[in-house]
Parts: C-alpha cells; sequence; structure tokens
C-alpha cells in the first residue's frame, strides 16, 4: 500500500516518474516497480520523494515511512516463495491486506474457495513437473489463504462462478461432489457470497477472462484489478482501468444467480454426482 500512497503523492505533485527517480538517482521503471509494489523500499529514497512531493507534516511523514518498515517486513506467505512465482507473491500481499475481494472465474472454482484434493488436483494440472513435496506445500499455502474469510471479523469475498467450472469435473466425481459440498457449506458464512453465471447468458459482460478487484480498509487507496495470465499478472490501479472491471462485475452480479438460487443450483448439480 505504500507504493499506491506514493503514486497518489507524485501525480498530487504533476511530476512523472522520470521526474521523480532522477530526484533519487534511479530510472523510471524503479519509480513504477516501487509504487507497484514489486521492489523493497529503501528509507532514504522514501524521504526524498516525501521531501519532493512537498509531504512536510511530521506525523504524515512518519506514518509512511513505517510503511517502509512493514513492506519491507516478508509475510508469513514468503516461507512459499521458491514454489511461487513472484508477480504471484506480489497478489498474496494484496489479498491480505485487502478488506473486500470480488472475483469472477471461468475455469474452475476460485481458489479461496477450493478443497484441499480439489486444489491439489489443479495444482497439478498447472504443474506435471513438479514434486510431490513442492505440490502439497502450494496445497497448504492455498489452505492457509483461506483462513481469514471464516473468521467472523474476515473479509468479505464475493465470488460469482461460471457454470461450466462446476460441471467440468476435476480429480474424479468424489473431489468434485467434496468441492461442491464445500461451496454450499462456504455460502452459509456471513462474508462470503457466491453467484453462479449460468450458461442460459451466452453472451455477457465478462467474456475476456477471470479477474478479481481488490479492495482496501483504507477510503484513500484505488482498487486493484489483478488479472492472471499465463506466465504472468497484470495489476491494475488507475481509475480508468479499473472502472470497466467495477461495471462488468456489476453486470455479472445482475446476470448471475441470487446466493438462494445458487444453493439450488449446486444442489442439483451435487445431487446427480
Amino acid at each position: 500500500m505504500l507504493g499506491a500512497s506514493l503514486r497518489r503523492l507524485r501525480e498530487a505533485s504533476g511530476l512523472d516518474r522520470a521526474q521523480a527517480g532522477f530526484h533519487i538517482r534511479a530510472s523510471e521503471s524503479k519509480i513504477s516497480r516501487m509504487e507497484l509494489g514489486r521492489v523493497g523500499f529503501k528509507t532514504r529514497d522514501v524521504e526524498d520523494l516525501l521531501t519532493l512531493y512537498g509531504v512536510v507534516d511530521d506525523a504524515e511523514r512518519r506514518a509512511l515511512l513505517e510503511m517502509v518498515r512493514e513492506a519491507n517486513t516478508p509475510g508469513w506467505w514468503h516461507k512459499y516463495s521458491a514454489e511461487l512465482p513472484s508477480w504471484f507473491t506480489t497478489y498474496i500481499g494484496l489479498e491480505e491486506a485487502a478488506s473486500v475481494i470480488r472475483t469472477y472465474e471461468v475455469q474452475f472454482v476460485p481458489g479461496l474457495l477450493q478443497t484441499a484434493a480439489y486444489a491439489r488436483s489443479v495444482i497439478e494440472l498447472g504443474n506435471p513437473d513438479e514434486s510431490p513435496d513442492k505440490i502439497e506445500r502450494r496445497v497448504h499455502l492455498r489452505m492457509q489463504r483461506q483462513e481469514r474469510f471464516t473468521r467472523k471479523d474476515g473479509p468479505r469475498l464475493w465470488a460469482v462462478i461460471d457454470e461450466a467450472a462446476l460441471k467440468r469435473i476435476i480429480g474424479g466425481r468424489e473431489v468434485m461432489a467434496e468441492q461442491l459440498q464445500h461451496l454450499l457449506e462456504v455460502a452459509a458464512l456471513p462474508n462470503i457470497t457466491i453467484q453462479v453465471m449460468p450458461f442460459k447468458f451466452g453472451k455477457h459482460a465478462a467474456e475476456g477472462g477471470a479477474f478479481s478487484i481488490l479492495r482496501f480498509p483504507e477510503s484513500d487507496l484505488s482498487d486493484v484489478v489483478y488479472v492472471e495470465q499465463l506466465w504472468g499478472a497484470l495489476y491494475l490501479d488507475k481509475r480508468e482501468d479499473v472502472d470497466p472491471y467495477l461495471t462488468a462485475m456489476e453486470q455479472l452480479c445482475v446476470e448471475s444467480t441470487t446466493p438462494g438460487g445458487t444453493v439450488e443450483l449446486i444442489g442439483g448439480l451435487l445431487r446427480k454426482m
């Protein structure tokens, strides 16, 4: 979140990334990486940038410099860094800070709603040459990520799942039946909403594919759209980039099943397993 704060301060001061980079003897690309949270922060660099951006209030400077320490402190998920691509560890950090996550998934049940057996099958599909130990570590990481969402004070998770993902048998019928039953159980939690985009909408607002929108408790932080690709991911936080995804998500929610309809649809699929 420090990176997003630095970007807003820079834009408010009317400076571009090249000018900010020149001030701290760095490149424009380094400023970009700092603002996206993809590089470590040096206290001196942040102090110099705050001065350049006209931040003179002691309390504000102290708060932002404290964020430097927090940003440079490895999160619990960093112990899994050997098993994960660097672009995904960035996402987990954002996920941990988010208060609301809205996600649309086409091919699989969203990771935050997967059972261990289903997750194992998905991870094995995408990583056929990975060792069993590394597969299990990735499964364990996925289960740990879910723990926040089962707490009473946990963040809000709102998932729209394409009907195809629920009818695609992953890991065999027993694994899939367990997964469908799990969706029914977590759908009853107060902070989790599950909707299904039914086949009857052959054309809908998100035909471009899966994406997630993360919202943070700090009102001055912009939403972040996460779009995963085969060998990387996009992180979008500019208003003009985020707004089309917000519009698409709202339309998906309108066209998808109600929470009650979701339970009915998944229950029907489960009875046919």
